[in-house]
């Protein structure tokens, strides 16, 4: 016997809460091994000034990718805000837990996410693209960005985001990954 689509409903939620609490507590983090700098940001302007600090000489990296395939992931992840992300999850996931992590990320300032996950449905991350043609690609999509006016689509796990929220929701999403690298001592 099947459950009522109330019970059901009852059920998803209870478990999109119990997600959004795992995320909210750090025990769902699945961050990189190693030294994390622990950058903020909550604007693109932040996030291209150390970009133009970290490409003016050779990297120490822990990230799980290299620096064109974390630059092209990040690229990616803003020019989906603008065209549409390949595979977003429920409106219910996007409206409970989705919703409750991004605030928290907010209200902490820094985002906690799994750095090895590519965009659900994004072209495979290549390994050997040039470092300064995936530089190039993430400066013309904060541009681009920036530039923007019309409507914005909904992120694939946080929803529907103003242009602030989705500024800082790619600033904090940059400083994560950018915490990987630092410059060569």
């Amino acid at each position: 016997m099947h459950a009522s689509p109330d019970l059901q409903r009852r059920s998803c939620l209870k478990r999109s809460a119990g997600l959004a609490v795992l995320v909210a507590s750090g025990t769902l983090t699945a961050c990189a091994a190693g030294e994390d700098r622990g950058l903020q940001f909550s604007t693109l302007q932040q996030v291209a000034d150390e970009l133009q600090r970290l490409s003016a000489a050779p990297l120490d990296s822990n990230a799980v990718w290299s620096w064109s395939q974390t630059l092209e992931h990040c690229a990616q992840s803003i020019e989906f805000s603008m065209t549409g992300f390949p595979e977003p999850k429920s409106a219910v996931f996007q409206n409970t837990a989705g919703a409750a992590a991004f605030r928290f990320f907010q209200w902490r300032g820094r985002m906690i996410h799994d750095l090895a996950e590519p965009i659900p449905g994004a072209p495979p991350l290549a390994a050997d693209a040039p470092a300064a043609a995936s530089l190039a690609r993430l400066q013309n999509a904060m541009a681009a960005f920036t530039a923007w006016t019309k409507p914005l689509q909904p992120h694939f796990a946080y929803g529907a985001l103003s242009k602030p929220d989705y500024e800082q929701a790619h600033a904090m999403h940059l400083a994560q990954h950018l915490s990987g690298f630092k410059l060569k001592a």
